[in-house]
């Protein structure tokens, strides 16, 4: 597996062909969750050939954006199996691979340890102190697909996300629950003042 050169095409390709208007759903998002991916599979403990296949799930998970929102995550595992055959995967790994990004769909349903630990880098920030930083990106791709129509809709569809919301790995139960339980009470406070 050929991932340093992967990860080179992948990246490229975002940069190129993303559309603009995904300001959440950018390189920024995927680079992210491959370091996020990365930190929490070192903390689990997972083997070197899982790491490999964490970190090319990573870079190629929300790779349909190119095409469109809707059902991304088919469009990527498309991809996946498109691209990963000439990177040196086999077909056993891009299944795998495409488990792991199936698993990221809201809401998030992982049947196994790898999918787990990309579905808490997917939402990792959930849990961090640049939440709203990275949430009012998010936001801004919601009123521009009109999914939200006002902030007041935007904090009532983060508050409900949040309370339902779980994290999988006990690295993101650890490090990461009791960021978002403040989150939490930041967007409720919000919600009363508008």
């Amino acid at each position: 597996m050929e991932l340093d050169t992967l990860k080179n095409y992948i990246t490229q390709r975002l940069q190129n062909e993303l559309p603009t208007h995904f300001v959440y759903h950018s390189i920024e998002h995927t680079l992210d969750v491959y370091e996020s991916a990365c930190r929490i599979a070192e903390n689990e403990q997972v083997s070197d050939e899982e790491m490999e296949l964490i970190k090319t799930a990573a870079l190629l998970h929300d790779f349909g954006y190119i095409e469109q929102a809707n059902g991304h995550e088919a469009i990527s595992c498309h991809y996946a199996q498109q691209i990963l055959p000439s990177y040196g995967y086999s077909n056993e790994a891009i299944e795998q691979i495409c488990t792991m990004i199936m698993a990221t769909r809201i809401p998030q349903s992982p049947q196994d340890k790898l999918s787990e630990i990309l579905c808490d880098a997917d939402l990792d920030y959930l849990g961090r102190t640049d939440f709203f930083e990275i949430g009012n990106r998010l936001f801004d791709e919601f009123l521009t697909f009109q999914i939200v129509k006002n902030e007041k809709e935007w904090h009532q569809k983060q508050e409900a996300f949040l309370s339902i919301h779980q994290y999988f790995t006990t690295y993101s139960k650890t490090h990461r629950l009791a960021q978002k339980q403040i989150n939490l009470s930041l967007v409720k406070d919000k919600l009363k003042t508008l």
